[in-house]
């Protein structure tokens, strides 16, 4: 009787330190984390589509916390997922061409907002938009995706600045392409951002 009851007085302890062990895992590895956010300023990204990303949520510069997700909505027009994104004051110095791209961290699979910062000398305002969120096309030294880069100077340039689409021939990070740009626009109908497809020619 007696090895009887250590074995399931032994098998209790398991189980207790097993859901122990989750929810630490739990709050270390999702938004339930503690983050002291103080005052703090928004900014909007669009995304196509942001999977499992939730209220709360992270957002990052190189792994570093500097804020949170506040709201998530779709734009019905365009039928993108709008992200607007809480950053503490305290990072009040981010290149206004930074891009944001959500990424995946954590033994549960907890998706974040990690923002890339650019090289714009103008700096990120309340209420400001991230225009480029993500791309394919690679930085010409090979060390990772061209994310946050502008537009090349040329007619693919100056047809999206007027509103218009254009396709053809385009330099993209210095490489010539046979480009197809659609632009975005918001409710005023200015441009602020725009869809590539294209391939090297």
């Amino acid at each position: 009787m007696n090895q009887r009851r250590s074995y399931q007085i032994g098998t209790g302890l398991f189980i207790l330190l097993g859901f122990a062990a989750l929810a630490y895992l739990a709050t270390q590895t999702t938004s339930v984390a503690n983050f002291q956010q103080g005052p703090s300023y928004t900014v909007k990204a669009e995304f196509t589509n942001i999977g499992q990303l939730k209220l709360r949520a992270p957002v990052k510069i190189a792994g570093v916390r500097i804020g949170s997700v506040k709201a998530i909505d779709l734009d019905q027009q365009k039928l993108q997922a709008k992200v607007q994104i809480s950053i503490d004051n305290r990072y009040n110095e981010l290149p206004d061409d930074s891009a944001a791209a959500i990424f995946t961290s954590g033994l549960l699979g907890d998706q974040y907002v990690a923002i890339q910062p650019g090289g714009s000398p103008d700096l990120l305002k309340d209420g400001d938009e991230f225009v480029r969120v993500a791309t394919t096309v690679m930085k010409p030294d090979k060390t990772g995706r061209a994310v946050g880069t502008a537009l090349d100077p040329g007619p693919a340039l100056d047809a999206l600045k007027t509103g218009k689409a254009y396709n053809g021939d385009a330099s993209v990070v210095g490489t010539l392409y046979i480009a197809d740009y659609e632009p975005i626009t918001d409710s005023s109908s200015q441009t602020i951002g725009a869809y590539f497809v294209g391939y090297k020619k």
